[in-house]
């Protein structure tokens, strides 16, 4: 079978796990091809252990024809370069999906996939489980009814700092931090909020998803309860991740997944 030509876009800890995986044999499916960062040192510290190309910029790793870009760089990244992706014939992965949080923005990337005929896949990031929750919502729809969508987050009150959110109390006492629509958070934070553009993108949209946030002095990690329900269904996940390593190893399933000849949807 022929390999399929990978490159990753940022060489920091999700980016390392990527190439980690790869060389320890998750993707033999893929042959990756080139990296590249904001900085040229992990750069080229990531393609020598990896073995492949370390790029001074996305033209250059564009110029080794991927099939494929994975992106873990951030938001800003993915607005700077989704469209570049696209039109040079590869296909995109992300796991900064809050970038999709912007409507004018995720509007040209949609219209860029289907002119040049490629794929945006969202990485399930740090939750997961997509596939029910959108089969809910749109069974919910189906039958005329409104679905009831709600996302519950669980964080250490210093994981806000430099947001609106953020105030010194939750250091001391367990609080909310914010209430209110998805729409309304994503307004506030839109680089901070992915697990909650993904599971809005998935479900009823950022307009109707209820959204809570909690901060709790001396937690570790990151908690979140998705609940989607209609008359006659009801789904709810939980999910608990100690460090982000999860996001990582979600955009490894995801490559998984797409050379398998037998898809999980």
């Amino acid at each position: 079978m022929k390999r399929r030509k990978l490159g990753i876009l940022g060489c920091g800890y999700l980016g390392g796990i990527v190439a980690d995986a790869y060389l320890r044999g998750f993707l033999d499916a893929y042959e990756l091809v080139g990296v590249t960062s904001r900085s040229s040192e992990s750069a080229r510290a990531l393609a020598q252990k990896a073995g492949c190309a370390a790029c001074d910029d996305l033209s250059a790793l564009l110029a080794l024809h991927p099939d494929i870009v994975v992106e873990a760089a951030g938001v800003a990244a993915v607005k700077a370069s989704a469209v570049s992706v696209l039109e040079s014939g590869a296909d995109l992965a992300l796991i900064s999906i809050g970038a999709l949080a912007d409507d004018t923005f995720r509007a040209e990337v949609e219209q860029t996939a289907e002119r040049c005929g490629r794929k945006v896949y969202l990485a399930s990031g740090a939750v997961g489980g997509f596939d029910v929750l959108s089969t809910v919502a749109l069974m919910a729809r189906a039958a005329g009814q409104t679905p009831r969508t709600s996302f519950a987050s669980l964080k250490r009150p210093g994981a806000l700092k430099g947001t609106p959110l953020y105030r010194e109390e939750l250091e001391e006492n367990e609080g909310t931090a914010f209430e209110g629509s998805a729409a309304e958070a994503i307004a506030l934070m839109p680089t901070h909020v992915n697990v909650a553009v993904a599971t809005a993108l998935a479900l009823s949209g950022p307009d109707s998803l209820h959204m809570t946030m909690t901060g709790k002095p001396g937690f570790v990690g990151d908690e979140y309860r998705i609940t989607a329900a209609g008359a006659d269904v009801r789904a709810e996940l939980d999910i608990y991740s100690e460090t982000s390593e999860i996001a990582g190893w979600s955009l490894v399933a995801l490559l998984r997944n797409l050379s398998s000849p037998i898809e999980l949807h």
